[in-house]
């Protein structure tokens, strides 16, 4: 039997349930580590799962994620569960929901789209489910990406 050592956090943010592989992506998208952040950040990919047969997760010491981050989380990864820490406690755990609208979570695949085109514009997208997945639809040229995370950029 293998076991798992990854060092406890004493007050921070647990991401669980990713998709396996797609722990570093999202790490990329909420900022993870923080620059000159002295926070420790544990990335553990393709463990072992009862429910999912694999997945990530992240650990972050000293950081809570904002509303703006639990939005991008739930479009790059509707399943997970976010567990705040403290004093080495689960303190609250919370599955973010859906936004309408996410802005600076993927760039739209379509090159002459005026958010490709070095304007000060953001990427926005309106956000559906799909089945079990999400999909986008760009809010400036209405392009649609199915599967968002194979969009992070």
């Amino acid at each position: 039997m293998r076991e798992l050592k990854v060092t406890p956090i004493r007050n921070g943010t647990v991401i669980d349930h990713l998709p396996a592989g797609s722990g570093l992506q999202i790490c990329q998208v909420l900022g993870i580590p923080r620059s000159g952040s002295a926070s420790i950040v544990s990335v553990v990919l393709n463990v072992p799962s009862e429910s999912m047969g694999h997945k990530d997760l992240i650990k972050v010491e000293d950081r809570d994620l904002r509303e703006r981050d639990l939005a991008q989380l739930a479009v790059l990864a509707p399943d997970a569960t976010v567990n705040t820490i403290r004093e080495y406690n689960v303190a609250e755990k919370i599955q973010p929901t859906l936004p309408e609208t996410v802005t600076d979570v993927v760039v739209c695949p379509n090159p002459r789209c005026i958010t490709n085109d070095n304007e000060p514009i953001d990427p926005e997208f309106h956000v559906t489910q799909n089945g079990g997945g999400v999909e986008l639809s760009c809010a400036y040229c209405v392009t649609h990406v199915p599967n968002p995370l194979s969009r992070v950029d």
